[in-house]
């Protein structure tokens, strides 16, 4: 019999810093164990349980999720499946959009609304402090300083660790950090899609964890025929696979969030961490054009 492997996949990739925490830079995006259109319960409760398992086994030690993923759903699975949560398991939720309906996502980001979902998110983590609570999305209506320092004011009550912002731009993200200590930055990244390179750009500068979501273009680059698959056969490795190995090598502060329902996907994208793309691959699909990916 094989002897056991002494390190987990996720673990491959390095490791990145959330204040005084630290995560493997494979972490677990948990949108997708809910059901169609992120609404409602998965098709298979027992399924997502499973899956949310097996991403520890694999080396895991961050999940993302939100109050609007089903909503609530998300939540509720992660705490059935993993509480007692591990000493090193950091579960970073996020409040700040609200869902009235399927397919509906209303920015809502007064402090009032914020409080009520950051409640909501403990009783439903079944925790006493969130670890990294996230500004979900800007409110057009309310100044990201009121949005942002209301998170402080929690912060002070012991409620939150630490503070991260979502889909931001650079201007944004400076106002944020002059009333805020941010840790991270959540922002849609990926290889065919580098509208935040800017806020890349400070998060590597100040040592801000950036994690892109939608990393694979929800499976659009998972089934590339072009370059990324190409480079991916010399490899023997997926086209998704090189699309998240680009990523982790774009940057030392890049943390890859992937969701999917499915763990032969989970264990694929966890298993991208030990993907190494040489520099003539990493060069050329980064400056590959989108219609050649």
């Amino acid at each position: 019999m094989a002897a056991e492997p002494t390190t987990k996949p996720a673990a491959a990739a390095g490791t990145v810093s959330l204040g005084d925490l630290t995560v493997n830079r494979m972490g677990l995006g948990a949108m997708r164990i809910t059901g169609p259109g992120v609404w409602g319960d998965p098709p298979d409760r027992d399924g997502a349980k499973a899956l949310l398992r097996r991403s520890l086994e694999l080396g895991v030690n961050l999940i993302d999720t939100a109050f609007s993923y089903g909503p609530e759903v998300s939540e509720n699975l992660i705490a059935e499946a993993l509480h007692p949560y591990p000493d090193d398991l950091v579960i970073a939720t996020k409040g700040g959009l609200s869902r009235p309906g399927p397919g509906q996502w209303v920015r809502d980001g007064r402090p009032e609304t914020l409080r009520s979902s950051l409640e909501g998110s403990l009783r439903r983590l079944r925790l006493e402090r969130i670890d990294v609570y996230q500004l979900h999305s800007v409110d057009p209506d309310v100044p990201i300083q009121e949005s942002v320092g209301a998170l402080v004011e929690f912060q002070r009550e012991g409620k939150i660790r630490h503070i991260g912002l979502s889909n931001v731009d650079t201007r944004q993200l400076a106002a944020a950090r002059a009333v805020a200590t941010i840790v991270s930055v959540q922002n849609r990244y990926s290889v065919a899609d580098r509208y935040s390179e800017g806020v890349l750009e400070v998060c590597e500068r100040d040592g801000l964890a950036f994690l892109p979501w939608f990393p694979l273009m929800v499976g659009e680059l998972a089934s590339s025929t072009g370059r990324l698959a190409h480079i991916g056969r010399s490899h023997g490795a997926t086209a998704a696979q090189v699309a998240l190995a680009w990523l982790l090598r774009r940057s030392p502060v890049m943390t890859p969030i992937p969701g999917t329902s499915s763990v032969e996907h989970l264990e694929e994208d966890i298993a991208a961490a030990e993907l190494q793309l040489s520099d003539s691959e990493f060069g050329e699909l980064s400056h590959a054009s989108e219609a050649s990916l």
